[in-house]
């Protein structure tokens, strides 16, 4: 079971211009992979496609051994909400919620807000932010806000974690920090972890090493 895509294609415009093309790859759960490539080459779009947030022009991508275009867009939902988990190069907090309430969004969303909050208070004193739980992201640093949104994507246990240059908007410090949670939910809650990145140092924390070209996957 995993994330398998199969001649992925995407297109985009009038007259359609080729962003990906030709990709296939499998993500088996409990694996750490780094997507690398330049600005451009296109792995925005790939890691959009397999967290369904997009959908490909062309090919096939199985969830856990099921077309993903066989989901009804409820089920879709359920399975992104549950079993997918998002970080981005910016946080999406939303602004006139604490840390601790977005954390649980996913979980309200899921009906399950009251079961997972001893959760996602644990997640948030784990990242260091035990004591700001009730602070607005305004009076959080941008390090400490990628650290609610990390611990947002995590409350639901996800299987598969899709990381977007979440270090992107960050300095050293900060940065090593964040990779240093994504490689802890990797090993402590058994993740799968795809993280899109151009940083040579955190793509080699990675198992397996997957290179995008002008759209077209170099390596397996």
């Amino acid at each position: 079971m995993g994330l398998e895509a199969e001649g992925l294609g995407k297109s985009v415009g009038d007259p359609a211009v080729r962003i990906l093309g030709g990709i296939t790859l499998s993500v088996e759960r409990g694996e750490f992979v780094a997507l690398t490539g330049r600005s451009g080459s296109g792995k925005s779009t790939l890691l959009h496609i397999l967290g369904t947030l997009d959908r490909p022009s062309e090919g096939s991508l199985r969830l856990d051994g099921r077309e993903s275009s066989s989901f009804s867009p409820a089920e879709l939902d359920a399975f992104r909400n549950r079993r997918l988990g998002f970080v981005f190069q910016f946080h999406y907090l939303i602004q006139e919620l604490d840390a601790l309430e977005n954390v649980l969004l996913p979980a309200r969303r899921a009906g399950e807000a009251a079961r997972r909050r001893p959760l996602a208070e644990e997640l948030l004193g784990r990242f260091g932010l035990g004591g700001k739980a009730r602070r607005l992201p305004r009076q959080l640093s941008g390090g400490e806000q990628q650290r609610v949104a990390i611990a947002r994507a995590l409350v639901m246990q996800p299987q598969y974690l899709l990381a977007d240059e979440p270090t992107g908007a960050l300095d050293s410090a900060n940065g090593t920090a964040v990779m240093d949670i994504l490689k802890e939910a990797h090993s402590r809650l058994g993740a799968a972890v795809i993280l899109a990145t151009h940083d040579p140092e955190f793509a080699a924390m990675a198992s397996r090493r997957l290179h995008l070209v002008d759209g077209v996957l170099r390596g397996t």
